[in-house]
């Protein structure tokens, strides 16, 4: 079984049932094993290469909150992409609240992901799982993902610019003066965000990493 994994997750009681799981595998985390934001990973899976004892396996949520401090890496995606490139062999395994089986097909198709395990009913046995598979050298797509989309959004130009700008990391209060630039309207900051969460409300999406997510895999931005 794995002797290194690294958690990256940004809500601390998920971070813990991470941990028990793991545990029941018989793979040991110590505090250095976990983080909670994308640019620590990135900074562990170094310094344990720089080490000689890297990584075997990264565990990573999609979305994270956004921070006080800015982050270089403000999402899942971002940090497989950067993982990757200074370990390539790294095994990486999603768990996220994103449960569509067309998300995750996209990261299996484009980052090459190891497994995919939606945050769920019964998501500690999935991910046992999704290890157990990982660790033989197989691909792991999770019973648990919904094949299909309940709902849905027609993005206009308006939309995708907005989902476009938070891909870059840009912060709402940033948009008006960008949107302008752009001559799209309305460009206030409380048309904005009614426009976000109106988007968020029709498509179930809790967060804007989701809906970042749902974009790039729906090959919208």
């Amino acid at each position: 079984m794995f002797k290194n994994v690294l958690i990256a997750e940004d809500h601390e009681i998920v971070n813990l049932s991470l941990r028990n799981a793991l545990t029941d595998l018989g793979i040991t985390i110590t505090n250095n094993d976990y983080v909670f934001y994308c640019d620590a990973a990135l900074t562990r899976v170094q310094k344990a290469l720089n080490e000689g004892n890297p990584y075997e396996l990264i565990i990573t949520d999609l979305s994270f909150d956004e921070e006080p401090t800015a982050q270089k890496i403000n999402n899942g995606r971002e940090l497989i992409k950067a993982v990757r490139a200074i370990q390539p062999d790294l095994k990486v395994l999603v768990f996220s609240i994103e449960n569509r089986a067309l998300i995750a097909n996209a990261l299996f198709k484009e980052l090459n992901i190891d497994a995919f395990v939606p945050k769920a009913r019964h998501d500690a046995k999935d991910l046992k799982l999704a290890i157990e598979s990982i660790y033989k050298h197989k691909k792991y797509h999770s019973p648990n993902l919904r094949q299909k989309q309940a709902n849905a959004h027609v993005f206009t130009e308006y939309d995708k610019a907005i989902v476009a700008l938070l891909l870059e990391g840009r912060t709402q209060k940033e948009m008006p003066d960008l949107l302008k630039q752009k001559k799209l309207e309305p460009s206030g900051l409380s048309s904005i965000e009614k426009r976000i969460n109106l988007i968020k409300t029709t498509l179930n999406i809790s967060n804007n990493g989701q809906l970042i997510a749902h974009c790039i895999a729906n090959k919208i931005i």
